[in-house]
C-alpha cells in the first residue's frame, strides 16, 4: 500500500452536532442493528471529549470512535467504555482503527480510566484481532447479547 496514502489521515476531536450524519452513516453501515439519533446523542453530548473521527485528505469523515467515561457501579474506580467504532469499507486494513483507539485509550487513561471495556460479537475476528493487538483481554462472554442472538465477548483493557 501506499504510506503517503496513510500520513494524509488526520484523527481529530468530535467537535459539534454538524458530524454526527458522518458519525452515523459510517457506524450504521457496520450494525445488523442500528442506533437510534438519541444513542449517539447521549454519547457525543455528555462526553464529546471521547469521540474522535478520522478524516481523510479531502476532510471526509472515513472512521470514527464513540466512548464515554463513568464511575464503575460497584467500586469507585473509573471505567472508559468504546461504544462505537467504524471505518469505512473502502480504507480498511490501514491501521486506521488502531489509530482512533490509541488516541481514544490515551485520552481515557490520561482522563483516568482504570480500565475500559467494550463488547464484540463473538464472531467479529478482525475486531477482536484489533483490540487483542492493542492489549484488550476476554472477559468474559455474554450469551445471544444482540438482537439476531449471537453472542459477545466482553473485552477489557486494565490501565492501573
Amino acid at each position: 500500500s501506499n504510506p503517503t496514502c496513510s500520513n494524509s489521515i488526520s484523527i481529530e476531536p468530535f467537535k459539534d452536532d454538524t458530524q454526527l450524519p458522518a458519525i452515523i452513516q459510517l457506524v450504521s453501515a457496520d450494525l445488523s442493528e442500528p442506533y437510534s439519533l438519541w444513542t449517539y446523542r447521549y454519547f457525543t453530548s455528555n462526553w464529546p471529549k471521547f469521540t474522535f473521527l478520522a478524516l481523510n485528505e479531502e476532510k471526509n469523515t472515513i472512521g470514527a470512535i464513540v466512548c464515554r467515561l463513568e464511575e464503575h457501579r460497584t467500586s469507585r474506580r473509573l471505567r472508559g467504555y468504546i461504544g462505537m467504532l467504524a471505518i469505512d469499507s473502502k480504507v480498511r486494513r490501514r491501521g486506521i482503527a488502531s489509530q482512533l483507539v490509541e488516541v481514544a485509550v490515551e485520552r481515557l487513561a490520561g482522563s483516568g480510566a482504570d480500565e475500559i471495556v467494550l463488547e464484540t460479537e463473538v464472531g467479529n475476528v478482525a475486531a477482536l484481532k484489533l483490540y487483542e493487538k492493542l492489549g484488550f483481554t476476554r472477559d468474559k462472554r455474554l450469551m445471544r447479547y444482540y438482537l439476531n442472538n449471537s453472542d459477545a465477548y466482553r473485552l477489557k483493557l486494565w490501565l492501573n
